[in-house]
């Protein structure tokens, strides 16, 4: 059977505590200070099943149980950029993004950030650029996180690449299949 974005709809809520217990049980747990900035405006401007998404997200980030698979630190989740002096380009270097259009929820190891954007896709923002990239998106918050644990999992040899790369492959999505930037690019 051949995995579709639509299979994805409610894997936060659905199998993120499951895949995390059985790939990533022994790393420490996300830590975040109270005051980092407030999930609940970004639900606001989100389609329904991304604003459940990144709900059931962020209280998984927030409870302080969550075990660490992405890099999600006091500066990466919930980034500021304004207070941090950063401009939001959008994929076509135009500065139409405010903090009110995305959501940072981690960075991926290099300085960039993982954000949700109002769409309800998940892209990178490039801390060089400052740019949202357009060929770094998934379509869901569902989908990349099933991707990025995924990710995680094959590059710590707690699951096999050939396990996984079909789905990538069948998911279709840029941030995966994308040269030099996609996640199957950085696969061992």
């Amino acid at each position: 059977m051949t995995l579709t974005p639509d299979d994805l709809t409610g894997y936060v809520e659905r199998d993120l505590d499951a895949d995390l217990a059985r790939w990533f049980a022994d790393r420490p747990p996300v830590v975040v200070p109270a005051s980092t900035r407030p999930v609940t405006p970004m639900l606001d401007r989100l389609p329904p099943p991304a604003a459940t998404a990144l709900a059931a997200f962020d209280r998984r980030v927030r409870s302080g149980r969550m075990p660490r698979f992405l890099d999600i630190h006091d500066w990466s989740y919930g980034f500021d950029f304004a207070a941090n002096d950063c401009q939001l380009l959008d994929a076509d270097y135009r500065p139409t993004l405010t903090d009110d259009d995305v959501y940072s929820i981690g960075a991926d190891g290099g300085g960039n950030l993982h954000v949700v954007l109002a769409s309800g896709q998940v892209g990178l923002w490039f801390h060089e650029e400052e740019v949202v990239e357009g060929g770094t998106r998934f379509d869901t918050l569902d989908v990349f996180l099933w991707s990025v644990v995924r990710y995680h999992a094959v590059r710590a040899g707690r699951l096999d690449r050939a396990a996984v790369e079909p789905d990538f492959r069948s998911l279709g999505q840029d941030g995966v299949l994308r040269p030099e930037v996609g996640l199957l690019s950085t696969m061992p």
